[in-house]
């Protein structure tokens, strides 16, 4: 059996191709820019060569790609989007008309690209061609599964998306906090969840696969359940994944999710990070506080307190802030139980990993565990 995983970030998508038949550690990877890094990258040449744009496609991450966007209609240029499209930029489509887009049909944006009016770009997370040219290269097929997270923030046109994303991510810890709630196929995932939602029906209609089987999931919990594959990772555990965009811990115990906080890495240095591992063990780290502070939130439903905790696991690419700091700047309560999270030695595919045990869970005819009890 075969499996690609792709873990969708802020700096980097990350992908796996599992092969049953092989040792993990034998399977193939790649680390390459973010969708959202490779489209801002376009819309900035675009600009450069003073080229209308028309938008197609649809929801995929913002961020770069969407700052691309409106540094573009700063210098005066037209800027053309489909409503799916637009959604990258805002979940209000109101709110994309006032920056200056201009909402147009599926056939108009065909004829502004095919005219030469316009510069097609087309927004997508996953795009399961690029992968596969990449691969060819090597003489490697693409394989009959999927398995692909995306951060989403769901849609909220009328409230903040960090209040939102928290609300959606509380809705799964009551529900149990287990790998299983954060898994979806195609056909489960909710509504609320339009960037999953967008990735999925896009991919399902790229492949030419027969039976193709997919799963989806949440950047962040993928890398929690994924850290959980390392041996190191003995339960009660915070798992904290530094990510590029965004940090996100969790308290992790008998396979739940059972506390959480998130805020982005760019706001976060080591003795922030190390007194909120702390609290959020302790019980006591708040949303308001997270959330005043330009983070996404925290919510805590249970805790057995930090005196409990066995390990603390780090993995992300900006794992450095806490890796790089020496003894005497590592609290003594957190350094007796860190480790650097690398499940199947490979640090940056903790969330490949938990996508993987996703798809597992979903599809249990194929029965392989990756994460320890």
């Amino acid at each position: 059996m075969h499996i690609l995983a792709a873990d969708i970030g802020t700096g980097t998508q990350d992908i796996l191709l599992f092969d049953s038949e092989k040792e993990v550690e034998n399977s193939l990877i790649m680390v390459m820019p973010a969708p959202t890094q490779v489209t801002a990258e376009r819309v900035r040449r675009a600009t450069k060569a003073g080229k209308a744009l028309v938008l197609t496609g649809t929801i995929m991450g913002g961020g770069p790609s969407a700052w691309a966007v409106r540094s573009h209609l700063k210098a005066g240029l037209p800027v053309y989007a489909t409503e799916d499209a637009a959604l990258t930029l805002h979940d209000n489509l109101e709110r994309v008309k006032a920056f200056g887009v201009k909402i147009v049909t599926e056939e108009e944006a065909k004829r502004l690209s095919n005219s030469g009016e316009a510069l097609e770009i087309v927004m997508q997370d996953f795009d399961p061609y690029t992968v596969s040219c990449a691969l060819s290269n090597f003489e490697v097929r693409m394989p009959e599964n999927y398995a692909v997270a995306v951060q989403d923030h769901g849609n909220a046109p009328d409230k903040s998306n960090r209040v939102y994303r928290f609300e959606l991510l509380k809705e799964l810890i009551e529900k149990g906090g287990k790998l299983e709630d954060f898994v979806y196929r195609p056909e489960e995932i909710p509504e609320a969840f339009t960037r999953m939602k967008a990735q999925a029906d896009s991919l399902l209609k790229a492949t030419t696969v027969l039976n193709t089987r997919a799963v989806f999931m949440d950047t962040g919990p993928a890398a929690i359940f994924g850290a959980l594959a390392d041996p190191a990772a003995v339960q009660p555990s915070i798992v904290v994944n530094i990510g590029n965009g965004h940090t996100l811990g969790a308290l992790v115990n008998g396979n739940r999710i059972t506390a959480i906080f998130e805020h982005h890495s760019a706001s976060m240095e080591p003795e922030k990070l190390q007194d909120y591992i702390i609290r959020l063990a302790n019980g006591v780290l708040g949303f308001d506080e997270v959330f005043a502070d330009g983070g996404h939130g925290a919510y805590i439903k249970e805790t057995p307190g930090f005196e409990q905790v066995r390990s603390i696991m780090v993995t992300g690419p900006k794992r450095g802030m806490l890796e790089n700091l020496s003894d005497s700047e590592l609290r003594k309560e957190i350094l007796e139980k860190l480790h650097f999270a690398a499940p199947f030695g490979s640090m940056m595919l903790s969330g490949c990993f938990g996508l993987l045990a996703g798809f597992f869970e979903k599809y249990p005819e194929t029965p392989i565990k990756l994460i320890n009890h």
